[in-house]
């Protein structure tokens, strides 16, 4: 292949093993959750309505749980635990303050979490707690040892991008405190599921218009075959990385590598 402009990358399953996530990410978010939530709430509470402009930023923990709330209220599985007040009618409880909706909120959270849905709140909330351990060294952003010699060879002609479920927070986190030392010198954009969603090829384009390239001349690395698909569908060029530990997957069209030091 002749070496495309920007180097789209997937993490979980691409450049990180699936392990990293599911043995080491979500435990330790779903330990920490109702703990975080709970002082996050009291420190909000405290204040009254009386917030700084960060507290209201897209980025925070009120926007978080706002926005929770919101994919609650918009849930049409009828298993998911209600967040109250919920379509607040005269029957229903109303609650006088946001702690007391916590218990709620935890239960609509472990709900996402056991069937692995791509909520954009709670990925925003784990990449928040994940911050602390990422930070204090608890834990360390296992990658594969292609993906530094990787960014080596491709960032000083081209330009490498991340496109992930998880939250652009918890992705530079990761790439910020990996095994490897902080790699975020080599990367020019994240891109998570504010984006859409990565089986739809409007994501894709989303992210050439972003990143002011033509589909044609950027590359996407996944595991995933519906993603790939969909990157494909959007114009752009394809690798299925195939890793030791990803489940298996039927015969792919796209290009197989089983690792980034077979790409130029």
């Amino acid at each position: 292949m002749s070496r495309p402009s920007i180097y789209l990358l997937d993490v979980e399953g691409t450049v990180a093993p699936l392990s990293l996530t599911g043995e080491q990410l979500f435990p330790y978010a779903r330990a920490h959750f109702e703990s975080f939530l709970r002082e996050g709430i009291a420190a909000l509470e405290r204040k009254g309505g009386d917030l700084e402009p960060g507290e209201l930023a897209a980025d925070s923990l009120f926007h978080d749980i706002a926005l929770l709330q919101a994919e609650n209220h918009g849930e049409t599985d009828p298993s998911a635990p209600h967040i109250f007040p919920h379509r607040a009618g005269s029957s229903e409880r109303v609650d006088s303050n946001p702690s007391d909706a916590i218990p709620d909120m935890l239960a609509y959270v472990y709900w996402l979490m056991d069937r692995d849905r791509k909520s954009t709140a709670l990925k925003s909330l784990q990449g928040k707690i994940w911050k602390t351990a990422f930070e204090s060294g608890e834990i360390k952003g296992t990658l594969f040892d292609d993906v530094p010699r990787a960014f080596a060879r491709w960032s000083p002609d081209s330009r490498i991008a991340i496109y992930s479920s998880g939250s652009t927070v918890a992705q530079q986190l990761l790439f910020r405190h990996s095994i490897f030392g902080d790699l975020t010198g080599s990367i020019a954009a994240y891109f998570d599921t504010r984006t859409g969603a990565k089986r739809d090829p409007a994501s894709y384009a989303a992210i050439s218009a972003a990143m002011v390239e033509k589909p044609s001349r950027i590359c996407f690395f996944s595991d995933a075959p519906g993603e790939l698909e969909a990157a494909r569908a959007a114009g752009f060029d394809t690798r299925h990385v195939r890793r030791p530990g990803n489940p298996p997957v039927s015969a792919s069209d796209h290009v197989v590598i089983y690792s980034l030091d077979e790409v130029p």
